[in-house]
């Protein structure tokens, strides 16, 4: 296994992020367990998670995720320094979360406690505000003018930062958690942070995830470029889109119990013609050069420069196998050039 560090927490973090958000619907106790102990037997030290699993959200699945990895913890509590645990905060716009309101310093504090006593654990590696209070192009917002960034009052926001930043710097204090992140922010939400935390002697944003996949690279450059001049690390989620880089989608293809027979969740799952298409082209690279699609997309995802740790997600236990084998199955030019010619064709189908 490689190992990044996580931003200037210089924390080494395998280059494998063990997502979560499937325990506790789509996965049980057992499956969970079966999939620490295989990562953990692999070298992936990196354990995604956040409140607001598992998903799809809803007040019946809220805390389950979290409260899985603390049952795990607390059957092997010697085991809790091989793990990097990564939580979140949910932003605003679950009405079963804090009445759906805000990021608060108050709310921060609430959070962390909370997640705390469901992970069974004293302390979280790395905190993260899951979404901002402001609605950012993420979700499929990424097309021109379908937010207006106009309409934010921007002071306010840098003063709610502000809050949410002292809050954290707090529960650093307290020895509640070690580093903060972000998730499903821009530019201007990483370098306003970053302002505010330099002027006021406060903690670093260390990392940001957000969506990224072979039919879903907005990021690039120049956000991934800001993370690599700032030393903030760089975390994709979603690297397989949902699932749809499988091929298993396909031309309206809905296998039971995959994750697209369940409810559409913020408009994550955007099956158009293009992307559709898009699946196809990489799905005959994939299978010209041996590799499977879906490790052929992961593989592509973790030789982008200015990436720390893909984060990756399973349902079985076979998922994962293959998923993780990936990251060990180096693209040669000509698949990179194959790779290329769709990725020219489709540059932002999804």
């Amino acid at each position: 296994m490689e190992y990044s560090k996580l931003g200037s927490s210089q924390i080494p973090v395998s280059r494998i992020c063990l997502g979560s958000m499937t325990w506790g619907l789509q996965n049980t106790q057992q499956q969970a367990d079966q999939q620490i102990e295989y990562a953990l037997s692999q070298g992936i030290n990196f354990l995604d998670t956040a409140e607001m699993y598992a998903v799809p959200p809803s007040p019946e699945t809220y805390g389950k995720t979290e409260a899985i990895i603390g049952n795990w913890l607390s059957r092997h509590p010697q085991r809790r320094q091989e793990l990097i645990i990564a939580s979140k905060i949910a932003g605003p716009g679950l009405p079963w979360v804090r009445d759906g309101g805000p990021i608060t310093g108050d709310a921060v504090i609430a959070a962390v406690d909370a997640s705390l006593k469901r992970l069974q654990t004293d302390y979280i590696d790395l905190y993260q505000l899951h979404w901002p209070n402001r609605t950012s192009p993420h979700f499929g917002k990424h097309c021109p003018n379908h937010i207006r960034f106009s309409d934010i009052d921007r002071k306010q926001h840098e003063a709610d930062m502000l809050e949410i930043l002292q809050a954290l710097a707090t529960c650093i204090k307290a020895g509640k958690i070690r580093h903060i992140g972000l998730s499903d922010d821009t530019t201007w939400g990483i370098n306003t942070y970053l302002k505010l935390s330099e002027k006021y002697d406060l903690p670093r944003m260390v990392s940001i995830q957000n969506e990224f996949n072979l039919l879903h690279a907005k990021d690039w450059p120049y956000l991934i470029e800001n993370c690599v001049h700032e030393d903030v690390a760089y975390l994709p989620w979603s690297p397989l889109a949902a699932g749809m880089l499988s091929g298993k989608y396909i031309d309206g293809a809905r296998p039971e119990g995959s994750r697209w027979t369940y409810m559409q969740r913020k408009g994550i799952f955007r099956d158009t013609e293009s992307a559709n298409e898009a699946v196809k082209g990489y799905v005959e690279v994939a299978n010209a050069h041996g590799f499977t699609p879906c490790q052929l997309a992961l593989a592509w995802c973790n030789q982008v420069d200015g990436v720390t740790s893909t984060i990756i997600g399973a349902t079985t236990i076979g998922q994962l196998k293959e998923n993780v084998a990936a990251f060990s199955k180096p693209l040669s030019k000509e698949i990179l050039t194959d790779i290329n010619t769709v990725f020219k064709r489709y540059p932002a189908p999804y």
